[in-house]
């Protein structure tokens, strides 16, 4: 081989090496942005679900009933939805332009799967107030935690996740957690709690889980489809079955006092709060995944307990501390079997 020739080679192996050393560089890069948008949805969706239960609270009047109708309330987080995830898609334009990926426009075999969650996101929203006519609150709140299993159980077997004997551990140790941190003196009715309201709280568990799951499943399909244009699809369906509720359930009361009857400043806020919770939930099922989602609606139950303690003078009970504990274990040990 000519000088030449041997230094001609020599330079081409020396590009390699460096195009070899920028790959790894770029995943890294890449890895970095998705953990930070990870991280930042997740805390997103566990402040904001903390507040909740705070909100629905207080917004009843006097403390004793709603004044507003629950099915215009929940026909408004759906549009209040559209509307932020129409304002976020069109900020994306604006800075990419109009792409196949972040266009409105569809074919009807995208479109077709989204009608499925948006009608079981109603029924479940629907059926948890004909629970409560079978059970107390206490008791709900325990069986409530039936969907950390459901969940679990249906990430399984409809994604084929693998999860591992620690995390099936953990998941069992956190739904545990959040039963006892939610045991009061009566929370031994549930006990005694009638096998309608009973098998109505598993059917919730089983829609909230099949709800989540399938959202993950549509919203991961096509990674790279803008998750804006995603829920817009998805909140449309939702718009439109709420209109349908309203019709069956509240048309006359809607019709004789006015869609937003009731509504205080209060009210307004809580809609709000409900409408980015709802961005936040389709953001994680997009870049994270059930999982998360469990772990964070968990904790953000003691979150929730916590601000109690001065908004409503909440006392801290053996119970809430001890499941506090079991929470944090569970935590603990589902993302250190992560990092293995």
């Amino acid at each position: 081989m000519s000088g030449y020739g041997k230094k001609d080679a020599d330079l081409r192996s020396q590009d390699d090496l460096e195009k070899q050393s920028e790959k790894p560089i770029a995943a890294d890069s890449s890895g970095g942005a998705d953990w930070g948008r990870r991280t930042t949805v997740t805390l997103a969706l566990t402040v904001l679900t903390s507040s909740q239960g705070l909100l629905i609270a207080m917004s009843k009047a006097n403390n004793i009933k709603y004044e507003y109708s629950y099915t215009s309330a929940n026909c408004t987080v759906e549009f209040v939805k559209c509307i932020i995830s129409f304002v976020a898609l069109t900020k994306v334009w604006q800075h990419q332009g109009v792409t196949d990926d972040n266009r409105l426009q569809t074919s009807w075999d995208e479109l077709k799967v989204f009608p499925i969650p948006a009608a079981i996101y109603l029924i479940k929203n629907l059926l948890q107030y004909v629970i409560f006519l079978y059970v107390d609150p206490p008791s709900y709140q325990i069986l409530k935690n039936l969907n950390i299993i459901s969940t679990a159980i249906l990430y399984r077997l409809f994604l084929k996740k693998h999860l591992t004997p620690v995390q099936w551990s953990a998941i069992a140790l956190l739904a545990l957690g959040c039963t006892i941190a939610q045991m009061t003196n009566a929370s031994e009715k549930v006990l005694s709690a009638p096998v309608i309201g009973i098998l109505l709280a598993v059917l919730m568990a089983f829609l909230s889980g099949a709800a989540g799951v399938y959202t993950e499943m549509i919203m991961k399909k096509r990674p790279q489809r803008n998750v804006n244009v995603q829920n817009i699809y998805l909140y449309v369906f939702g718009i439109f079955f709420n209109v349908i509720a309203i019709f069956i359930y509240d048309r006359d009361a809607v019709a004789e006092k006015g869609f937003f009857h009731g509504y205080s400043p209060i009210v307004f806020v809580m809609i709000l709060n409900h409408a980015l919770s709802g961005i936040a939930v389709s953001m994680v099922m997009k870049f994270a995944d059930n999982i998360v989602k469990v772990y964070s609606t968990s904790v953000a139950m003691i979150l929730t307990t916590l601000v109690s303690i001065p908004l409503f003078g909440f006392q801290l009970t053996l119970p809430f501390v001890l499941g506090t504990a079991v929470v944090s274990i569970a935590v603990f040990l589902h993302y250190q079997s992560k990092a293995k």
